[in-house]
């Protein structure tokens, strides 16, 4: 098997908002739509993003009911300060704001209309005890 792409399909009330979000703000540009639907890509090596209105058919029955929770789409990124300089410019709400984990994590998170949440990561060299 040979994976040519990646795609996360997210199920949320409002396709149209998620869209305008995923294109205004994180570059994604809109591949195919229709009532209910959205599939959007970007050049580069980030996964595609398919929406999915709430209650649509193509769902699976006992999923139709629900929509995006409990997930963080995540993008693993380089100039991390600059991308929430950017998007704080933007107006984007950062709902986690940019901090370090111990384990050389750097990120920060900000939340489309739909509560989609998308974080930002860029990895470092862990400092302190423990990493020389």
């Amino acid at each position: 098997m040979q994976i040519t792409a990646s795609t996360v399909s997210l199920t949320v009330d409002d396709v149209a908002a998620s869209q305008r979000f995923f294109t205004t703000h994180l570059g994604y540009a809109v591949q195919a739509a229709a009532d209910g639907f959205a599939s959007l890509s970007r050049d580069d090596a980030a996964m595609d993003v398919v929406l999915l209105a709430r209650g649509s058919e193509v769902l699976p029955a006992d999923q139709r009911d629900r929509h995006a929770a409990g997930l963080i789409v995540a993008f693993t990124t380089t100039g991390i300060e600059a991308e929430e300089r950017r998007l704080r410019a933007e107006g984007v709400d950062i709902t986690l704001a940019l901090r370090e984990e111990p384990w050389g994590e750097r990120l920060f998170q900000i939340t489309d209309p739909n509560g989609v949440v998308v974080q930002f990561v860029e990895w470092v060299t862990p400092s302190g005890p423990g990493h020389a």
